[in-house]
């Protein structure tokens, strides 16, 4: 059986051996390698989705719109909760993306109060690029796995997803 490399978060366990002998750092095993995952592939994927002008969270609020499906709209309130944003943090977003001509507001043709948000043409074209190019650089770094390993560990994530959001 091959040797795993030794990473930080293996340092930081051994200090804490060192220090704290009685602690069990299974826990910090996982999720300090999760927290520094996550940042360095939000890195990634910033740099995937600069060259089309926008941030990891504009991409999002177009992912969501493309998602959707025809005719790509949703109002403001259902993608701030798929967002998990707050309405003032989703409006920012939908100013600078409607300022480029990626998304238009328009009124809700069912309600008088509401508003829709819809992906414009050069929207819908950008959103599918992005995705690509973003799917391309999370592949890359997925590849050090076999489909089998990348398998296993979706569903080990998927359950302790689901065990910790119940």
């Amino acid at each position: 059986m091959q040797q795993q490399p030794s990473d930080a978060v293996d340092a930081i366990i051994e200090q804490w051996a060192r220090v704290r002998p009685d602690l069990d750092t299974r826990a910090m095993e996982v999720f300090g390698r999760i927290f520094r995952l996550s940042r360095a592939m939000g890195d990634r994927m910033e740099q995937a989705y600069k060259p089309y002008g926008i941030s990891r969270g504009e991409f999002d609020v177009l992912a969501t719109l493309r998602r959707a499906g025809e005719p790509h709209t949703l109002s403001p309130r259902q993608l701030s909760a798929a967002l998990m944003l707050t309405t003032g943090g989703m409006t920012g977003r939908l100013d600078k993306l409607e300022r480029a001509g990626l998304l238009r507001r328009s009124p809700d043709p069912h309600d008088r109060r509401g508003l829709q948000v819809t992906l414009t043409e050069e929207g819908l074209r950008l959103i599918d690029e992005a995705v690509g190019a973003g799917l391309a650089e999370e592949s890359a770094a997925l590849s050090t796995l076999d489909a089998g390993q990348a398998g296993h560990l979706a569903g080990l994530l998927r359950e302790l997803l689901s065990a910790t959001t119940e």
